[in-house]
């Protein structure tokens, strides 16, 4: 079964940076796309980049991008969200997520590392 464990969360300031992770357990971690999502308080969970399991492909979402930085390190099985110039609407709770293959679903989670940015 596949774990997902988020860290490096935590308060910074606007314009500072952060460095997420997301540590893979199971098998096929080079099979898995992988993506960060984020959810803020009173709003729904989004999409914030995921890179793919063939060829590393990278997507963003347009509120992130040219800040964030997605990478994999198929090796040690680990996922990384480079944050930079962070701004207050970047605050939220930030997921990691897996998805098997040609899947169309992300159906496994962790459990979520806490963003804060204050202004």
């Amino acid at each position: 079964q596949v774990q997902l464990v988020e860290s490096g969360g935590g308060l910074v300031q606007a314009g500072g940076s952060l460095r997420l992770s997301c540590a893979f357990s199971g098998l096929r971690f080079n099979m898995y796309t992988m993506a960060w999502f984020r959810q803020a308080p009173g709003k729904e969970r989004e999409f914030s980049a995921a890179i793919g399991w063939k060829g590393g492909n990278t997507a963003y979402a347009d509120s992130v991008k040219g800040r964030f930085t997605i990478s994999r390190d198929d090796a040690k099985k680990t996922v990384f969200l480079q944050m930079n110039s962070l701004k207050p609407e970047d605050s939220a709770v930030y997921y990691c997520a897996a998805r098997f293959g040609y899947e169309d679903n992300y159906n496994f989670w962790g459990q979520g590392t806490q963003v804060t940015v204050s202004s």
